[in-house]
């Protein structure tokens, strides 16, 4: 199955998978989040039902409300392989001149079970 890469707008991040990761970047406030985050949400599954190891890399300076829930599925992927015992984990970029940033991050961590390592984006 061929990851369903997304391309960068103005309110949609970049996401795609490189040798093991899915990296997601930018801006996330698409009119509809799902229609952009559900084909990424079925694949990291079907990886995962597979026992594939996976981590996600997001760097998302903003995010609304529904993008919140759709990356929320996705860490709850992940950590459900984690505790099944596939190799699993989240580098959260936060930015460090926007202290919610990182707030959001460890919000997210104590969420999970997975390693979840907070580190200061690049500016």
């Amino acid at each position: 199955m061929d990851f369903p890469e997304v391309t960068k707008t103005a309110s949609t991040p970049s996401i795609f998978y490189r040798e093991g990761t899915v990296f997601i970047e930018g801006e996330s406030y698409p009119e509809n989040s799902f229609e952009i985050y559900t084909p990424v949400v079925r694949w990291l599954r079907a990886l995962v039902d597979e026992k594939k190891d996976i981590r996600i890399d997001i760097n998302i300076s903003y995010m609304n409300s529904s993008s919140t829930k759709c990356v929320l599925d996705m860490l709850d992927i992940l950590d459900e392989g984690h505790q099944a015992g596939v190799k699993t984990g989240v580098v959260w970029r936060f930015d460090s001149e926007n202290p919610r940033s990182r707030e959001l991050a460890e919000e997210f961590k104590e969420e999970f079970t997975m390693p979840f390592d907070i580190v200061p984006g690049e500016s």
